[in-house]
């Protein structure tokens, strides 16, 4: 492709990297049927993915996990250093392997991923499956990209006379909802809290069951506190962190003097399995206004419900701002909805929640 095409205006220019000829060819049907994209180049590796980000500049980049020679999480780097805004999707495997270096590459900078259908499916039903699954995120990434984030400036909406308990009330739990970009938030995170950690912390993370597990284990290696993926009957104690499994909801409950976690089956809740709304509304009913909930950086509007009603318990929630977010989707909306009380860089939150938990 030469360095000097150039594109209608408003298309979506996209380098797709695989190491698969059929792969390719499948990801250029799916994504040549869409009007506002254009696959501008087809690489069959990482050392020839990187010289053509450094000619034509790709607008996203669709990069495969798994690959020979220069594998994708070594390829994401090298294409760091050429554009650090670049937003890259990483095509995975839903295996140990795929999700181990996807967690990794989502840690180190990757913009998202998309898992590649299992097998089982037919031709259609798989080339609906990753239709649904990328054309959405290439668009919001794209846009993002483009935007660089910004939204309208507004101040935090003041708490009224009736949210004042929750000043004097201390958490016992520490509540996190997190999706796009939520592997990377999480490492700066969980790993600058203290050994020591005064409560416990329960986190819904949108990622599949096998993803779930290998970014628990993860966190856990690389932070000074206990990170493990939630299982039926896991008794909450302070410096544990619990992370909801892929594909199941997490809820509290109190049994006796003490409060475990459920591993539950169910219908997505905002089109989501875990979903943060059905984990906060069991925050809500087990520790009320001795709760603080931070929603991070993700797409939509999951725990927007959830918060209402800790709100109104008088619970204290904090939201990852604007300018550190890959998508202000999630923490955006719930300081629309007048929820939050505190509006924190990804760099201070770990500081944020120590002054909260002082109280």
């Amino acid at each position: 492709m030469s360095p000097s095409w150039s594109p209608p205006a408003g298309e979506i220019r996209i380098l797709v990297v695989d190491d698969s000829v059929i792969v390719r060819k499948t990801l250029s049907l799916i994504l040549e049927r869409e009007a506002d994209m254009r696959v501008m180049g087809a690489a069959k590796g990482g050392a020839e993915a990187i010289e053509i980000v450094k000619h034509d500049r790709p607008d996203i980049v669709l990069l495969d996990v798994i690959m020979p020679g220069i594998n994708g999480l070594e390829t994401l780097v090298e294409l760091r250093k050429i554009d650090s805004t670049l937003p890259i999707i990483m095509f995975s495997s839903v295996t140990q392997e795929g999700a181990a270096v996807t967690v990794e590459a989502l840690s180190k900078g990757a913009s998202d991923f998309v898992g590649k259908p299992s097998g089982g499916l037919s031709t259609t039903d798989t080339i609906d499956t990753i239709r649904k699954a990328l054309v959405p995120k290439i668009r919001m990434h794209h846009l993002n990209h483009l935007t660089g984030g910004v939204v309208p400036a507004r101040k935090a909406t003041p708490l009224s006379q009736e949210q004042a308990p929750f000043l004097r009330t201390r958490p016992r739990v520490v509540a996190i909802g997190v999706s796009t970009g939520g592997p990377a938030a999480l490492d700066v995170l969980i790993t600058r809290l203290p050994a020591d950690f005064p409560v416990p912390i329960v986190i819904v993370q949108h990622m599949p069951a096998v993803f779930t597990k290998v970014l628990a284990e993860r966190l856990d290696s690389r932070s000074q506190i206990q990170v493990l993926e939630a299982y039926d009957g896991l008794q909450m104690r302070p410096g544990l962190a619990v992370i909801a499994r892929g594909d199941r909801h997490m809820t509290v409950e109190r049994a006796g003097d003490e409060v475990i976690a459920r591993v539950l089956d169910g219908p997505p809740v905002n089109s989501c399995r875990p979903a943060v709304d059905v984990l906060l509304d069991s925050v809500a009913a087990v520790y009320g206004a001795a709760s603080l909930t931070v929603i991070l950086t993700g797409m939509g509007s999951d725990g927007v419900s959830g918060c209402k009603r800790l709100y109104r318990l008088g619970g204290r929630i904090i939201v990852q701002d604007a300018a550190s977010s890959v998508v202000w989707g999630m923490p955006g909306n719930v300081f629309r909805a007048g929820l939050a009380q505190r509006v924190v860089p990804l760099d201070k939150m770990a500081s944020q929640i120590a002054v909260a938990l002082s109280l």
